[in-house]
């Protein structure tokens, strides 16, 4: 039952799995009940469902074919249908799409074939049954075209055979939709078309039609026709780096350029984009064909008319160079191909340059001594100049060393020292006394020859020489003179204490002699012609070494062997004696130049007092007091000469007092008392304790001392010394420890252990 209460009411006896209702309403939805009943008409079962039928059956209005593998179908829409599902059957075969609507195409299918074209409607119940078919056929499939451009107006246009096609439609035009379309129809396989444009990008279509003349499939093909041949070729030849730069006008269409050139088996190529290629790599004496070929993608043009190209002739070869008399070179060489004339170029080594111009194969040039020049000989014509060969050098012999001189003359030795010449590696020098040959071999531009007679005259002649040459023998030669011979000293003779005469032997002409005394103290000098000389004012306690050295115009010789000459050691300028004790003297003194050991001296009528030292100073023992001494001092020297020296005469102290006494004078007084030495000497008394210092000192003669105010209580030291006339306090006398203590009015001296006490 619909819903529009349309139903329909079927019975199935068999019990059947499946059952088909039919006669009903397309594209309606029905409510389906299935009853299971009885024999005896009692319903056993029942179910129910809703079920949407399928769309109405669509008509095909056309079918048709455009393409080779597809067919293109039109048809009325159906009410309700939400797709529609077209079927294209060949035999046994068949492609099926869904569309949604008409028109819909059947693709996948295969050229020049007939099917059979049916249409079912489609909803969400379901399918319709096909609808009544419709044959159609498919078009014939498109030619695969080969296509060329064998020339630059030309394109051949080539396919192989299509199944069912009866002739083929070509056409071309320029892509840049510039000019006329052409078209031709055959039923050939192939085409020319002619008289088209160089290097210009064409597309071509071609279809095959059949019998009906339906049309089949399109092909398209885009070709390009090949380059016109490059136009107004222009070389341009690089002589220094044998290299041509060919350039051209650009031609319509080209991807890229082709340049050739041939020499016989030779060839050379380079390609570019541009207008203008480089060829490297030229061979020297050549004659070149060059042509030009424009490239794209279609193939190459036709070669340029070729362009002839005469290279730079080589370098010229078999170079010989001599030197026909000093001063002149010849250089040869061998003809070259395409030479048309040389030049030759010589350079000398401190940069200057000269050069030769012919047609020939020789050219002279000057020259001088210790050169080396460079030469390289260059072929010519009007490509340019020739490659680099090889550079020839060429070195004349050096020169002769003309300023030589000595600089330093010996009795032995002359330094001879001279200007560096040209082209000199070495030089050798040679001195000829007319007995003996020295010879020296140096590359300085000094020479020393050694072991030469002293006081000889020598020819010394500087030779140049170098490794490729030789030695340059015709050099000039000089007189040179070496010094005198040395003095030998026999005999020094001592004048007086500052004077000496030196005597030696003289073994040389006109020479003049010195005589010098070295020293620490100085130098002194003294010169004669003879064979002595005296030199005065020696110093004392020196020592001096005496060498002797001749004088003449060539030089001055080496000093003799040295003599060593010792003067007597000096007295020291200040003596000072300083009595120690009373018996004991000590002597002092200044250094003397030249002295080792000194032996002083004292003495008296009560008898001597010696003393023998390295030092400056010495103390004497046994002094008599109060006595006066002579004083002598002997300087002696390391060697042992020696100088007696006098001094001013020296008077010892006067003795020591002896029995010291003390005694009270008053509350406050002291009175020292001792025994005086013969004679008006004066007397000093001193006193020292922890409550004060005291002096007295008494008139000459006197033997007592009286000391006020002293206080008691304390210990004193007392000390009586006699008083120099100079110099200061003695202070060697004896000491005594007396205590002076405080008890009533009245005082006693008391002795106890060697002191006495004051009561």
């Amino acid at each position: 039952m619909n819903t529009l209460d349309h139903s329909l009411l079927v019975h199935f006896n068999d019990v059947p799995v499946i059952g088909i209702l039919t006669s009903l309403i397309p594209n309606t939805v029905h409510t389906v009940k299935v009853e299971a009943i009885d024999k005896n008409g009692i319903i056993l079962a029942e179910a129910q469902t809703m079920q949407l039928t399928a769309p109405e059956i669509p008509a095909i209005d056309q079918a048709y074919s455009k393409l080779s593998n597809s067919i293109t179908v039109e048809w009325t829409a159906v009410p309700g249908a939400t797709s529609y599902l077209l079927t294209a059957q060949d035999g046994e075969s068949f492609i099926e799409t869904i569309v949604i609507n008409s028109p819909g195409t059947v693709t996948g299918l295969k050229a020049a074939t007939l099917y059979k074209i049916t249409i079912r409607s489609i909803n969400s119940g379901g399918r319709s049954l096909p609808s009544p078919s419709k044959k159609a056929k498919t078009v014939l499939a498109a030619p695969i075209l080969s296509v060329s451009s064998p020339s630059y107006d030309s394109i051949v246009v080539s396919w192989g055979a299509v199944y069912m096609a009866v002739g083929f439609s070509v056409s071309i035009m320029r892509s840049d939709g510039l000019g006329s379309m052409m078209k031709e129809n055959t039923t050939h396989t192939s085409l020319v078309f002619t008289s088209l444009d160089p290097g210009t990008l064409y597309t071509i279509k071609a279809h095959a039609w059949n019998v009906n003349g339906i049309p089949g499939d399109d092909f398209t093909y885009n070709q390009i026709t090949s380059p016109h041949a490059p136009s107004d070729v222009q070389v341009a030849f690089g002589s220094g780096t044998l290299r041509a730069t060919v350039s051209w006008i650009p031609t319509e269409g080209t991807l890229n350029y082709s340049v050739t050139a041939s020499s016989g088996a030779s060839k050379l190529n380079c390609s570019t984009s541009s207008t203008f290629c480089t060829l490297s790599s030229l061979q020297c004496g050549s004659e070149y064909s060059i042509y030009v070929v424009a490239n794209n993608g279609a193939g190459s043009s036709k070669p340029t008319d070729a362009v002839s190209l005469k290279t730079v002739p080589c370098a010229p070869g078999s170079i010989k160079i001599e030197e026909d008399s000093p001063g002149k070179l010849s250089v040869s060489w061998a003809n070259v191909d395409h030479g048309d004339y040389y030049v030759v170029f010589v350079k000398s080594d401190d940069g200057l340059e000269v050069h030769c111009n012919t047609s020939h194969t020789q050219c002279h040039f000057q020259s001088d001594c210790g050169f080396t020049y460079f030469i390289s000989v260059f072929a010519y014509n009007k490509a340019g100049q020739s490659p680099l060969g090889d550079v020839f050098n060429y070195t004349t012999a050096p020169c002769c060393p003309s300023d030589f001189y000595p600089v330093f003359v010996s009795s032995d030795t002359v330094e001879i020292v001279w200007s560096p010449v040209r082209g000199a590696e070495m030089y050798e020098t040679k001195a000829v006394d007319g007995v003996g040959v020295v010879l020296c071999n140096d590359t300085a531009t000094i020479c020393i020859l050694s072991a030469l007679q002293c006081n000889t005259q020598y020819n010394i002649t500087v030779y140049s020489y170098s490794e490729i040459r030789g030695s340059n023998t015709s050099c000039i030669s000089k007189y040179v003179a070496t010094a005198p011979c040395s003095p030998e000293i026999k005999n020094i003779s001592q004048d007086d204490l500052s004077i000496i005469s030196v005597h030696w032997q003289a073994n040389n002409d006109e020479a003049i002699y010195t005589v010098t005394a070295r020293g620490e103290a100085g130098v002194r000098h003294c010169t004669s012609s003879g064979n002595s000389c005296s030199i005065t004012d020696l110093p004392c306690g020196s020592v001096f070494s005496i060498s002797a050295l001749a004088i003449t115009t060539a030089g001055q010789s080496l000093p003799s062997y040295s003599v060593p000459l010792e003067t007597a050691p000096c007295c020291p300028n200040d003596l000072t004696v300083t009595q120690v004790m009373q018996s004991i003297t000590n002597i002092s003194w200044s250094v003397g130049a030249g002295a080792k050991t000194y032996i002083t001296i004292l003495e008296s009528p009560k008898g001597p007092a010696k003393c023998h030292t390295l030092q400056n100073h010495c103390l004497l023992g046994c002094i008599t007091c109060g006595t006066n001494y002579t004083v002598s001092l002997k300087v002696i020297s390391e060697t042992g000469l020696a100088s007696d020296c006098t001094y001013q005469d020296y008077s010892s102290s006067a003795c020591c007092p002896s029995g010291v006494k003390l005694y009270r004078l008053g509350n406050n007084g002291i009175r020292i008392y001792w025994r005086a030495s013969a004679g008006l000497i004066k007397y000093s008394t001193d006193l020292y304790g922890s409550k004060g210092n005291f002096t007295c000192t008494p008139t000459s003669g006197l033997s007592y001392c009286d000391v006020t105010e002293i206080p008691c209580g304390d210990v004193y030291t007392v000390v009586v010394s006699p008083v120099p006339e100079k110099g200061s306090k003695l202070t060697f006398c004896p000491k005594k420890i007396y205590s002076v203590t405080c008890s009533g009015s009245s005082v006693g001296m008391v002795i106890y252990r060697g002191k006495r006490s004051a009561e």
